[in-house]
């Protein structure tokens, strides 16, 4: 067994069989897309859920987007609108480029987007254009941008980005007032090839984000170890001076997780529980030809760019919850999480590369927004959807079942769960102490069965909703269901 395997075996005997003392969740929203909290499974399941395709909802369509568009950022500004960011590429040739342009488009539900004439560069001739930033070494390849929501930064810094490759030296640091109009923070790489112990690294998005949570900037990017492209994760308190980086490893509860190529990682604080970080990752698989070439001739793809194929995946982190946390992801799904479609044009190389952020679509649902037809005159950006917090979901079948977590510390008055049930299903929720023993009047038998389908569901128990008499102490939660899923679970103070 190698050290990393035998480390992997402990750090899962440790995560997943129970830690010594509870988890403190507070009042904070908990999802069931890992093993985090989960002691015991009986009769019931952590399920994947399948994102809905929505459809086109941004074609790169302009002269200077075009085939080569990509590595996307979608932004949810102050006022709720969003803003998409993106590569415009028109032309196959290298990274880098004085072709490769940031452009941007606008909507106010995911679905509608126009984009807007800034009159900031010219192009083509024309400064009525969608054009934020243009001829900067090789920032435009891969800029990441978004909103910083650190308390008391300048006004003059409320967007930030990255952006740059190994051959423009490393990640270039910028800053805007209002993610139009764009300026180096320093003139030198922040993170540069000379910091990072790779051979190869920097060519996809690379992504920075402020953390609430962890009240620090970090970042995740790509490098390639041993020939495959992995990631890594570096810290920074000032979006300046950032730490040495962490090669990320990925873990599963069941098996070792495969080392796989990611081509971008697209990790972001999740909206609604900004303590637990998504990856909606693009999973490159390198050589694995779909398509002849009479297919790749039908769909006028470009010839360089139909050899290989990709998917999305779902992964996720959580970094504040300590130490051994910080260097892996938990892969505990391993199939595919957006599929390709039907058609050869969703079988070409790097294409379903997902954008970087899930945003909120309307009261009930999420959204993710994917690159694909990449190569072919007809590249565009597609949406999916999801009922909000619905990545993954506690499944029990009509036989029924139950899931008990580890031992637990919450703070407020009131358990709101987001589930869903069959007409003959239920859910139930009981209390239970750190020893596993029923606590008397909130047990899974003292609670009214949860019928229907809902985003917060207040659960009752024979006394009521009050549950703050349990607060401050270690419990663990009993779900007892039936052909049901739950979502998610937030203490309300």
């Amino acid at each position: 067994m190698t050290r990393r395997i035998l480390f992997t075996a402990l750090l899962f005997s440790s995560t997943f069989a129970g830690a010594a003392d509870p988890i403190q969740i507070g009042s904070r929203r908990e999802l069931f897309v890992d093993r985090f909290l989960i002691d015991k499974l009986n009769g019931t399941s952590l399920r994947l859920h399948t994102p809905r395709d929505e459809g086109i909802a941004l074609k790169f369509d302009k002269p200077w987007e075009g085939l080569f568009s990509g590595y996307a950022t979608i932004v949810t500004l102050e006022d709720g609108r969003l803003r998409a960011y993106y590569r415009g590429k028109a032309v196959a040739n290298k990274d880098g480029s004085e072709e490769e342009l940031t452009c941007c488009a606008e909507s106010t539900d995911g679905r509608t987007w126009s984009k807007p004439e800034l009159g900031l560069f010219e192009v083509m001739g024309s400064k009525q254009n969608n054009v934020v930033l243009m001829k900067v070494n090789t920032a435009t390849h891969n800029f990441s941008p978004f909103r910083d929501e650190r308390p008391g930064v300048p006004a003059g810094e409320r967007f930030k980005a990255f952006g740059g490759t190994m051959e423009g030296g490393g990640l270039t640091a910028w800053k805007s007032p209002d993610g139009y109009r764009w300026q180096k923070m320093t003139a030198d790489p922040v993170i540069s090839k000379a910091m990072v112990p790779y051979k190869y690294m920097f060519d996809s998005q690379n992504v920075p984000f402020w953390s609430a949570a962890e009240g620090k900037y970090v970042a995740y990017y790509r490098v390639f170890e041993k020939g495959i492209r992995r990631i890594v994760r570096s810290e920074s308190t000032d979006f300046l001076k950032w730490s040495a980086p962490v090669l990320l490893e990925y873990r599963n509860p069941e098996m070792e997780a495969p080392i796989e190529h990611l081509y971008t990682n697209q990790t972001h604080p999740y909206f609604r529980a900004p303590h637990l970080y998504v990856a909606i990752a693009a999973r490159f698989m390198p050589g694995r030809r779909v398509l002849s070439d009479e297919q790749a001739k039908a769909i006028q793809v470009n010839p360089g760019y139909f050899k290989d194929t990709s998917d999305a995946i779902f992964m996720t982190t959580r970094p504040v919850e300590g130490a051994e946390h910080v260097g892996f992801y938990d892969r505990t799904f391993l199939e595919g999480f957006i599929r390709g479609g039907i058609g050869a044009q969703n079988w070409v190389s790097r294409t379903n590369y997902p954008a970087l952020n899930v945003v909120s679509t309307g009261p009930n649902e999420m959204s993710v927004f994917v690159n694909q037809d990449y190569a072919q005159p007809t590249a565009h950006m597609r949406r999916y959807s999801l009922r909000t917090d619905g990545f993954a979901s506690l499944h029990c079948s009509y036989a029924g079942g139950h899931a008990i977590t580890k031992p637990l510390v919450f703070a407020g008055r009131e358990l709101s769960l987001n589930f869903s049930t069959s007409a003959a299903g239920g859910v139930k929720v009981g209390f239970e102490d750190a020893a596993g023993k029923a606590i008397s009047g909130f047990s899974v038998e003292d609670c009214v069965t949860q019928i229907g389908n809902e985003l917060d569901r207040k659960v009752t128990w024979k006394s009521g909703t009050d549950v703050s008499s349990l607060a401050g102490k270690p419990v663990r939660l009993r779900f007892s269901m039936k052909d049901a899923d739950i979502f998610s679970f937030l203490f309300i103070k």
